[in-house]
């Protein structure tokens, strides 16, 4: 069985990496020809041109930049694509784009479903990390094995084709505010004069994702009764990290001030700091 890869970026390169070693016949097309080349070493045929990669391939993995980069280059391989073959989109992308093109991808019979990884480059390379997936479930039963020797973890979403992009969306936000908020514990230790290393040698004694269960199960349902952290007092905090951090630049904590001004004006001040997320529950309910 030959597989094609379309996009040899770090992801796409790793996922090349783990199938060459697993010994798959691996077909690969990049934009920039030279990071495809550099697979050639390791045992993958290259294509000038995406059409060229997918030719005779039973399965079709794409790892690309954007929604315009999918697009373009399924307009490309469709008329050349082997009776029965899967396509495997594992690009972030946007919701809507992903459910128009699963759409479209069905009206010409094509087998597609979209897989974005929560996976390094290193990751990808050993198989691990997870996967997540949304499409038909016939073809997702079809491609569930060879999806499995992928990752460690392949998690099915159902037959909502914008399931999977969705959620990778809220892995992301998760992953970025976190991102950000260590770039504010860093200006604040500096402007403190805490060595960078002593800063973030707190989170090895304190864990603050421990609460990510209880209180999102609690902003999830609605619940604002203060419990643990209001948001006046939390408003209060960010007022000393902004002021602590002076001139220095920040992430993530002035937005952050920006929108506890707004909810607080509107009333909500004494009740729990979860309520941030009022609004966005609301107008959900209200469409639901």
């Amino acid at each position: 069985m030959t597989i094609a890869f379309l996009g040899t970026g770090l992801i796409g390169a790793g996922l090349v990496e783990a199938a060459l070693g697993r010994g798959e016949q691996v077909t690969v097309w990049n934009r920039s020809l030279d990071k495809a080349q550099a697979l050639a070493a390791k045992g993958a045929r290259v294509a000038e041109t995406p059409a060229g990669a997918v030719a005779g391939a039973a399965r079709v993995h794409l790892a690309l930049s954007d929604d315009a980069a999918v697009d373009g280059v399924l307009t490309q391989v469709a008329p050349r694509l082997a009776a029965g073959a899967l396509v495997i989109d594992h690009t972030t992308t946007q919701p809507a784009g992903t459910a128009a093109r699963a759409e479209s991808c069905a009206a010409r019979g094509i087998a597609f479903l979209h897989a974005p990884v929560f996976m390094s480059p290193a990751l990808c390379r050993e198989a691990k990390g997870m996967m997540l997936c949304a499409g038909p479930e016939a073809v997702f039963k079809q491609a569930e094995g060879a999806l499995a020797r992928m990752t460690g973890q392949v998690w099915y979403l159902g037959e909502r084709a914008d399931l999977a992009a969705v959620f990778k969306l809220f892995g992301n936000a998760m992953i970025i505010a976190v991102s950000a908020g260590l770039a504010d514990v860093l200006s604040l230790a500096a402007a403190a004069k805490v060595a960078p290393e002593d800063a973030l040698g707190l989170f090895d004694r304190f864990n603050p994702g421990e609460s990510v269960p209880m209180r999102g199960a609690r902003m999830a349902k609605g619940v604002y009764a203060p419990a643990s952290f209001g948001l006046a007092m939390a408003r209060k905090d960010v007022r000393l990290m902004l002021e602590t951090a002076g001139d220095l630049p920040l992430a993530a904590l002035p937005g952050i001030a920006a929108r506890m001004d707004q909810v607080i004006a509107a009333g909500h001040g004494e009740e729990d700091m979860g309520v941030l997320a009022a609004e966005a529950l609301a107008r959900a309910r209200a469409g639901a």
